[in-house]
């Protein structure tokens, strides 16, 4: 081979890998494709490779962030992947923490300054390639970062990957059906059933008609049947109609259109519908107080006009 050219053939291989993997290549896969030791020294010393971990920036020094993404992963071997909050990252429905975040088989030992790897045993189908990215599927990654997130922030990773088109809640249980020793799971398991909580009627009557008391509502009818539907709360002197629904996350669309439905024929009938969740109503009992309060008190004023 020519000490200062690369055959064609070499040099259009490089020129597309490079341009796969956002403008990066391993020293490994230079190997692989033909490429010289003493060919790749020389270019990194004229500054035509530009160096970073035994991974080569091609062509130009400066990376977008998928490029640096690429260079964490590839300096930690053929096997590595983007992980935890830099694969939610990578996706959409989180932002990373800190360190770039890769996983590694078990007993791989990369250690990389700013780099945090994980040395996790996972299956061949727990990892995917999004734009050009070996990264962890979303319900893995969701699995992984649940572990570092307070309930807030995870409740909206999964709503994001969800309206992402990513990860539905059913796919999320069943990956925790799947997996379900992992770290992370029990955060997410308490998560999904809080947000399916349903209460029996008994239950939601006896956890809601104390809220009423509290925002200065005498007790209201139950079960009563109003403009042909059957309501949980209804308030005749207010013309006030309370709805609770057991929530889960995917209503079936026949479902929301009853619940439209209903709303409608009780506005139509000059009343107010409002709607509370059953998990509103268990963990969220003050602000349930505080629209019930808000809303009785507006329509009181109406009724003095």
């Amino acid at each position: 081979m020519p000490a200062t050219t690369l055959p064609n053939s070499i040099a259009a291989a490089i020129w597309a890998l490079a341009a796969r993997q956002h403008g990066v290549v391993a020293r490994y896969q230079l190997l692989e494709i033909g490429m010289h030791r003493r060919a790749i020294d020389r270019r990194i010393r004229s500054g035509r490779l530009h160096v970073a971990r035994g991974v080569y920036a091609v062509g130009r020094p400066q990376l977008t962030q998928q490029g640096l993404w690429m260079v964490a992963i590839l300096s930690c071997g053929p096997a590595a992947a983007l992980s935890h909050s830099s694969a939610a990252a990578s996706d959409g429905f989180g932002k990373q923490l800190g360190m770039i975040e890769v996983s590694v088989p078990l007993g791989s030992r990369p250690r990389r300054r700013g780099i945090r790897v994980h040395r996790i045993a996972r299956s061949s189908d727990e990892i995917t390639i999004r734009n050009g990215i070996p990264a962890t599927i979303p319900v893995v990654t969701l699995i992984d970062i649940a572990v570092s997130l307070p309930p807030t922030k995870l409740e909206r990773a999964v709503n994001d990957a969800d309206k992402l088109g990513l990860c539905t809640p059913d796919q999320l249980r069943a990956a925790l059906e799947r997996w379900p020793g992992r770290q992370g799971t029990r955060a997410l398991r308490e998560l999904l059933d809080r947000r399916t909580f349903a209460l029996t009627d008994s239950q939601l009557e006896r956890r809601f008609l104390p809220i009423a008391r509290a925002a200065s509502l005498p007790k209201p009818q139950t079960g009563r049947r109003i403009n042909g539907f059957r309501v949980d709360f209804f308030w005749s002197d207010l013309g006030l109609v309370v709805e609770t629904d057991g929530l889960t996350y995917h209503r079936t669309p026949s479902a929301q259109t009853r619940d439209r439905l209903r709303d409608q024929a009780h506005t139509a009938a000059g009343m107010t519908p409002v709607r509370f969740t059953h998990e509103q109503v268990r963990y969220q009992p003050a602000h349930v107080e505080r629209i019930l309060r808000l809303v009785a008190d507006r329509l009181r004023e109406r009724m003095d006009t």
